[in-house]
């Protein structure tokens, strides 16, 4: 009696990679969208809280869509003498831009002095310019208020701007950029006669626009949302910043809810208007900028 040989089962194709490669993009795709969504979705119920009435804050039902649409939060905190949210919005505007065009121009220029200049003991004052970083802002809060006590800064604008000028980070961000920039530009600048300062202004700065302007937004957006510090300083009323103004609109017993979205959307607007201007130039600075030790 003869045995018939045992079939082989046929073995599962092995994936190609280019399956491999569309498993991996919609698992990639599908964590960008969760995350963009936990970002979008308070950003929406601000916007949605801001133009509902006072009756649909806390109704047990979620309503995106407001059911009585109303512009009266906007314009009570518009039209309120006692809360000057124009003057506050112009005063932001002011600090901001101001701590953003005087960071960019101390950090590039500190940046590439660490980057090209060759001086005795330079690594070791970076390290330590970089074991900053990992310190917490608070622990600066006391000695910067005793300098700008001392200086007789207090409730003026340049004691909110100059010590938001000392930050390591803009420093680190631009050495970094220029370091991966090829030196033998500037070393054709050299061999025609330009200076160092002409070298830096004429072809390193025109260079780093990407990265000026991702340092210049990250700079914005940090004095723009500050709090503490210019609630600490700015003693009056025209003086105050959107964020400690708007603070106002919170009481000990009750809040406004609907006129502080109406504000935080305020407080909002030109930060997502400045990113949208500028995000090509922050797309081109993550592509070009390495860190480079």
């Amino acid at each position: 009696m003869t045995t018939l040989p045992a079939l082989s089962t046929p073995s599962a194709p092995r994936r190609s990679w280019w399956q491999r490669y569309r498993v991996g993009a919609v698992l990639q795709y599908t964590l960008l969208t969760l995350i963009a969504l936990l970002i979008i979705i308070p950003l929406l119920w601000m916007l949605s809280t801001s133009f509902k009435p006072k009756s649909e804050w806390f109704l047990p039902q979620i309503y995106w869509i407001p059911r009585t649409f109303t512009t009266d939060n906007y314009e009570r905190i518009l039209n309120n003498p006692s809360l000057p949210i124009v003057r506050w919005f112009f005063n932001s505007v002011f600090v901001s831009s101001t701590v953003t065009v005087l960071t960019l121009a101390v950090s590039s220029t500190a940046a590439y002095a660490y980057a090209r200049l060759q001086f005795r003991g330079k690594k070791v004052i970076f390290g330590m310019l970089l074991v900053t970083l990992f310190l917490p802002g608070i622990m600066f809060l006391v000695p910067n208020f005793l300098t700008v006590s001392a200086l007789r800064l207090i409730d003026t604008y340049a004691g909110v701007i100059i010590p938001g000028l000392g930050g390591v980070f803009g420093v680190f961000f631009m050495r970094q950029f220029f370091e991966s920039l090829p030196k033998e530009l500037e070393e054709a600048a050299y061999i025609d006669g330009a200076t160092r300062v002409q070298t830096f202004w004429y072809i390193a700065l025109p260079l780093s626009k990407p990265a000026l302007a991702t340092l210049g937004i990250i700079t914005f957006l940090a004095s723009w949302n500050d709090f503490l510090w210019p609630l600490l300083i700015l003693k009056s009323r025209d003086l105050v910043t959107l964020p400690p103004g708007l603070r106002t609109l919170q009481g000990a017993y009750t809040s406004e809810y609907g006129q502080m979205m109406a504000g935080a959307v305020i407080t909002a607007v030109p930060v997502l208007i400045l990113y949208i201007l500028l995000q090509r130039y922050i797309v081109a600075s993550v592509q070009t900028t390495g860190l480079k030790g």
